[in-house]
């Protein structure tokens, strides 16, 4: 292999896969990588179908995890222009480990951002864990690019009078998990208006985003409705079939009764994106 296509994603461990990438060409990163808590994609308590969850999620041991999140870490500071960003998702039980990585590896953290989500699992002697920490962090302060406008305007005023611009660049974001009742889905998997969010702030259209952990696909489809390129590497073989479907037939979710049949279509209009849902189906369409 002597180089890698732009909009494509690839069965490959991204420690391997992105050594083909050019130096300095990646605009964003928006990341989740494994967890490193022993972490079962069927357990009961998470509230899934058992049936409908794809095998194969690739965990981390706690002891390798330093070692590998630097590794990866360092890959991704020489493919990244000093004009970009990146966001790594975390758990608070190895957050020490992508903190010092981070520092280690060269880059500057900018925000540490809570995204607080709507249920956790349930627990019997202590508090339930309802949040994740997303660590937006760049290679060049100076340079590092924002578009601070690009969702709410200076002077946007929400119902209850206040801004609407402030309200969203606050670094604790309310944004629920999305439920796939009765479709395919893969054990963790980051909700469509997260990652939207991320792009918006922190990318333009074009622009080249990666995901060394793509999963069920999710940075890459997001990225794709909203006319940025992508590029992104899965290990598991059964996830990155899942993701590829998605993007090559821009299928947003796949049903588990009729695995040939869409639950929903994404198309990419000029005006931004929206969904093509079935009859009796909310559309669901990007402001302008």
């Amino acid at each position: 292999m002597d180089k890698l296509n732009f909009n494509e994603i690839y069965n490959l461990d991204c420690l391997e896969g992105m050594r083909y990438l050019p130096p300095a060409s990646i605009d964003l990163v928006i990341t989740d990588p494994p967890f490193a808590i022993e972490f079962k994609a069927k357990r009961a308590n998470y509230n899934r179908t058992a049936s409908r969850v794809l095998e194969g999620y690739n965990e981390i041991s706690k002891e390798e995890y330093y070692d590998f999140t630097f590794k990866w870490m360092t890959l991704i500071y020489k493919l990244l222009k000093d004009t970009g960003s990146m966001y790594v998702f975390s758990g608070w039980n190895n957050l020490k480990d992508v903190l010092t990585a981070i520092d280690e590896s060269g880059f500057k953290v900018v925000n540490h951002i809570i995204w607080k989500y709507q249920f956790g699992v349930v627990t019997q002697r202590k508090f339930v864990t309802s949040h994740y920490h997303c660590i937006y962090v760049c290679k060049n302060e100076a340079k590092r690019r924002f578009f601070s406008y690009a969702r709410y305007g200076k002077d946007s005023i929400g119902l209850n009078g206040g801004s609407l611009h402030y309200e969203d660049k606050e670094d604790v974001w309310n944004i629920k998990r999305e439920y796939w009742n009765g479709d395919q889905k893969t054990p963790t998997k980051l909700p469509l208006e997260l990652i939207k969010k991320i792009l918006m702030y922190s990318s333009e259209e074009r622009d080249l985003v990666l995901d060394p952990f793509l999963g069920s696909g999710q940075v890459a489809v997001v990225s794709k409705m909203l006319n940025r390129q992508y590029i992104g590497f899965e290990i598991v073989k059964d996830y990155y079939d899942f993701a590829k479907k998605r993007l090559d037939q821009n299928i947003y979710r796949i049903s588990e009764e009729s695995k040939n049949q869409p639950i929903l279509l994404f198309d990419k209009p000029k005006n931004g994106f929206s969904y093509k849902r079935p009859r009796n189906r909310r559309k669901i369409k990007r402001h302008s």
